[in-house]
């Protein structure tokens, strides 16, 4: 299941994404005003160098100071050309914003839908090198005419009951069809990585040693061929970011929702069941909530950035990590905006998100500065649960 907290790292992504983006809008715009104010080469009369670089900084203070303006505040100066300068770098900045804006929301929900399709591969992976180990033996003993004697444990990945687990299920099968996984393509492939990669481990050097490996070992190989083979290596790695434009943002996540499958099958290998971490059972609402988020942080990010910049007096936002800033702008929005999710739940997760995505120090600053504000919102009115969201969570 792509749970709340996926989503939410998702959405996070977006949004720095989406930071850098207007921060090299500026730069564009900023570069069209200096452009604007370059002394003419074609023109006859004499440049004054001193007064255009002069009337490029007053544009672009205009610039800056306008940025959030609906109506053209130009403070009293008048020239025509600083004017027009002016609004046409605003134009640019706000026009390019957009683009980009519209771009990430469309393409972080289908980047999110992508997901299942991706650690459905890796797992179909897994399962494809243990095949190839029995149709290997079942190749030698075709082209030899006679008994092919094998080591003790050649054929331990074949017979991995953990494998074995997950191919039997028509939950998986069910899965990679709707999620058009099919590895044919990949024959040639398949018969190469396990030969350069999986043969070479230490770890499948030391399985196929064991006569009789136990559902844990077999658990452990298929764990470690995830991990330090399928995740690690360059030239697999090559085959899923061809797949997915977003997998420098999704590997982890695949990689989570891949060991996930693995860790449940173990558990449950006796039992009937489901044994997939599906997409999610109520995508559409998750999907509100995916959207939701990343849209209203982008509405109240002025207003979440103040907030901020008022409880840390002693500190230059603009010296606050950038990464820091977005995720306390993420949670001060999810406070007052969903009543059904309990606050502690809010500070809980961007907490977590600040352990593996910002500084070393994120993890105490955000959790010590959600608390103060959200004490103090919820003093002012400003958070209201209802619900679930009434649970304290403590």
């Amino acid at each position: 299941m792509l749970n709340r907290r996926i989503l939410r790292v998702k959405a996070f992504q977006n949004l720095y994404a989406y930071d850098q983006c207007k921060a090299s809008n500026l730069n564009l715009a900023k570069d069209l005003i200096r452009d604007a104010f370059q002394p003419d080469l074609n023109s006859m009369e004499v440049q004054d160098k001193n007064l255009l670089k002069k009337e490029a900084a007053i544009a672009t203070d205009l610039f800056v100071s306008n940025l959030n303006n609906e109506f053209l505040d130009m403070k009293d100066f008048t020239q025509p050309k600083i004017k027009q300068a002016v609004k046409e770098a605003l134009n640019f900045y706000r026009q390019a914003n957009t683009k980009d804006y519209d771009f990430l929301i469309k393409n972080m929900v289908s980047s999110a839908e992508r997901l299942p399709q991706l650690y459905l591969y890796a797992i179909k992976l897994i399962l494809a090198f243990g095949e190839h180990v029995a149709g290997e033996t079942e190749r030698k003993r075709k082209f030899s005419g006679e008994k092919v004697t094998m080591t003790v444990g050649e054929m331990n990945l074949a017979k991995n009951v953990v494998l074995d687990k997950i191919r039997q299920s028509k939950e998986f099968e069910a899965a990679c069809t709707r999620n058009q996984v099919d590895l044919e393509e990949l024959e040639l492939e398949i018969k190469e990585w396990f030969r350069d990669y999986i043969r070479p481990l230490d770890e499948y050097k030391a399985y196929i040693g064991l006569s009789a490996p136990t559902a844990e070992q077999d658990f452990e190989i298929t764990d470690d061929i995830l991990k330090k083979v399928i995740f690690q290596n360059d030239v697999i790695l090559n085959f899923f970011s061809e797949k997915d434009m977003n997998w420098t943002e999704n590997k982890s996540v695949v990689r989570s929702l891949a060991s996930k499958v693995l860790k449940n099958v173990k558990s449950h290998l006796d039992e009937t069941g489901e044994v997939l971490p599906e997409i999610a059972l109520n995508w559409e609402e998750d999907k509100e909530f995916f959207q939701n988020i990343f849209n209203l942080t982008i509405q109240n990010d002025d207003r979440n950035r103040e907030m901020i910049a008022k409880k840390t007096e002693n500190w230059d936002i603009e010296r606050i990590a950038q990464t820091d800033k977005i995720i306390l702008s993420m949670a001060l929005t999810e406070m007052q905006n969903f009543p059904s999710i309990p606050v502690k739940v809010s500070i809980n997760e961007y907490i977590d998100i600040s352990k593996t995505y910002s500084t070393p120090k994120s993890k105490q600053f955000v959790n010590g500065l959600l608390d103060v504000l959200s004490k103090e919102l919820t003093d002012k009115g400003l958070i209201r649960k209802s619900g679930r969201g009434l649970l304290d969570n403590k």
